[in-house]
């Protein structure tokens, strides 16, 4: 079970924007602001899904934690350590720790390199085992993401979609690291295949004790692999509650919204939630809340003052003004 007293990650007031440049003096004109102020814990052993539209900036926030993506400002502190000041040396040894499962297995292998190759490659960086060493952990791979160590000489191309990404799960395994980043790892995939992948990885979890910051698109998945759920929009997280709490209880109209789009086999078993409008421009999010624009409950204030992230419930949190004692 995790420890919530001692988090294995903190993220705080994470910030990620993009300079938005014009003119032959790349004159700066604006910020495109993917992530804005997002905090949040992962603890030892835990699994966080993390959902929200496409374009809500959940890639981004998961690419910055890994610092695949400098962030602008905050804190990500692993281990009670911020890794944001951390330089170029100190980094590669984090990598060892925190690792991703990307959501296109086609896109995240070389075409060149057999998979054999691709697993190892993450020792041979880091300077681990000797030949004899990294092929036993190959054999071992293999069997733990379910796949034949014979299958080590094929490329990409000769696999499937579910294999190509056991490879990316086996690939991010390999140096044994404590948290690991999914980022839509089963969108890609077909519906049959993604419960399989999805098993693997909570089997996995389970074994080697492994953290999950899991970011998807689709409730279902996340509600299959996570305790603990965060819903983002717009670069900000809008509600973060335990899996029973959010969907027996969705307090944000957001979250509701994606909760009554969920296909469900009971006939009136919840009211659909139309939203009106496109989500706005993170370059220029609209004042106050930026649900706003969208909600069928706002009030005055709500174009006025952005609401913050508060615990409402015991480890429920929501940023709404209908919330506010």
């Amino acid at each position: 079970m995790p420890d919530k007293d001692k988090p294995l990650l903190e993220v705080k007031e994470l910030k990620k924007y993009y300079p938005l440049t014009a003119g032959i003096t790349s004159r700066h004109i604006g910020d495109i602001k993917a992530v804005d102020g997002v905090s949040f814990s992962v603890g030892e052993g835990e699994s966080l899904g993390l959902v929200g539209e496409s374009g809500c900036g959940k890639s981004t926030l998961g690419k910055t934690i890994l610092r695949l993506e400098e962030p602008t400002g905050g804190k990500i502190i692993y281990k009670g350590t911020d890794i944001t000041t951390l330089d170029k040396k100190a980094l590669r040894q984090l990598r060892k720790e925190i690792q991703i499962i990307f959501q296109d297995p086609e896109a995240s292998l070389d075409p060149r390199m057999t998979i054999g190759q691709s697993i190892c490659e993450p020792l041979v960086i880091h300077n681990i085992g000797d030949d004899r060493e990294r092929e036993e952990m190959l054999v071992w791979l293999l069997e733990k993401v379910g796949l034949e160590p014979n299958q080590a000489s094929l490329y990409p191309h000769e696999l499937s979609g579910g294999q190509k990404q056991r490879v990316g799960i086996a690939r991010a395994l390999a140096l044994n690291p404590k948290l690991i980043v999914a980022d839509e790892p089963v969108s890609a995939l077909d519906v049959s295949i993604q419960a399989q992948i999805l098993n693997l990885m909570l089997d996995i979890q389970n074994q080697m004790g492994l953290s999950y910051l899991f970011i998807a698109h689709d409730l279902s998945v996340i509600k299959y692999v996570a305790r603990r759920i965060a819903v983002m929009y717009l670069g900000k997280i809008v509600e973060l509650a335990e899996r029973e709490a959010l969907f027996g209880n969705p307090l944000h109209p957001y979250t509701e919204a994606l909760l009554s789009s969920v296909p469900t086999l009971i006939p009136g078993a919840r009211k659909r939630v139309l939203l009106i409008g496109e989500v706005p421009s993170p370059l220029n999010p609209p004042p106050g809340c930026r649900f706003h624009p969208r909600c069928p409950h706002v009030m005055p204030a709500c174009r006025q003052e952005e609401p913050a992230l508060i615990e409402v419930s015991q480890g429920h949190s929501v940023a709404c003004h209908l919330h506010r004692s």
